[in-house]
């Protein structure tokens, strides 16, 4: 059960969540165990607690078996020289095991709509080792990660309802998209930005369209992890295959904090 993954380390944490079953993929496992989720939290007593943890600003980090959760799911998508998009990227904790598993090549962008939430991103993610030579200092233009040693993952501010800025948006989409808090209804445009291969297959071409969809990498290009709802909330599974036709799954019940307007989320936010 995810209240018994709690630990007194990282590595603890971990093994607990593989003894659940919560985390399964070898490389989603190693994954978590080297971003160190003490560099992400404000209270370190709960670095290794299964539950979510206020960081302020109106905002959480997710229970570590939410985390474990979403990471399986877009597993299939996280390959090396993915592009993936944190929405809400928070502490960004996640932006870090993300990123860890898809280099080389990769990129990872995370966007919030709070100045204080982007800084604290950044700033938790300098101080970790394991991060910290990736992060882009550069916040007005998008990473080329095929310029030798040049960084590969950004925060930036940014409203993620709408997905990312144009000009961070990779050519095709995003081969994942994980969403972080709970939008009232399914976001078209970030359904619009998840990845597919923007072509249409002739009706003269059958065996290439059954090809395509033999192979769950091309049947299924890119994939987007969102809760969704209000009082009633559930993860939904978004999928787009190669001609860009979208599969949403309803996967289970979640309680999340809404994906709302800054003011919204941070009365404060603005103010004098």
């Amino acid at each position: 059960m995810a209240w018994r993954s709690s630990g007194s380390t990282n590595a603890e944490l971990v093994d607990n969540l593989v003894r659940g079953s919560l985390l399964q993929s070898p490389r989603v496992i190693e994954a978590f165990k080297r971003v160190d989720r003490r560099f992400y939290v404000q209270d370190k007593y709960e670095a290794y607690q299964d539950s979510p943890s206020y960081i302020g600003y109106g905002a959480t980090i997710s229970a570590p078996h939410m985390h474990a959760h979403a990471v399986e799911n877009l597993e299939p998508f996280l390959k090396p020289g993915a592009n993936v998009l944190d929405v809400g990227s928070g502490s960004g904790y996640l932006c870090g095991i993300l990123h860890s598993l898809v280099q080389p090549g990769g990129t990872v962008l995370g966007i919030d709509h709070l100045d204080g939430l982007v800084t604290m991103a950044r700033r938790n993610l300098a101080n970790d080792p394991s991060t910290a030579p990736a992060l882009c200092d550069n916040q007005d233009s998008p990473v080329d990660p095929k310029v030798p040693g040049s960084k590969t993952m950004q925060v930036i501010k940014a409203d993620g309802r709408m997905g990312a800025p144009e000009e961070f948006l990779p050519h095709g989409g995003w081969q994942a998209i994980h969403v972080g808090a709970a939008a009232p209804h399914l976001p078209q445009p970030l359904i619009d930005q998840v990845r597919f291969f923007r072509f249409t297959i002739s009706p003269h071409h059958k065996l290439v369209a059954n090809l395509l969809r033999s192979v769950p990498e091309l049947a299924s290009p890119g994939r987007m992890f969102i809760p969704v709802g209000s009082a009633l909330q559930a993860i939904w599974q978004i999928d787009k295959d190669a001609e860009g036709n979208v599969t949403e799954k309803e996967l289970f019940g979640v309680s999340y904090v809404p994906l709302t307007d800054a003011q919204e989320q941070y009365p404060e936010y603005g103010s004098p």
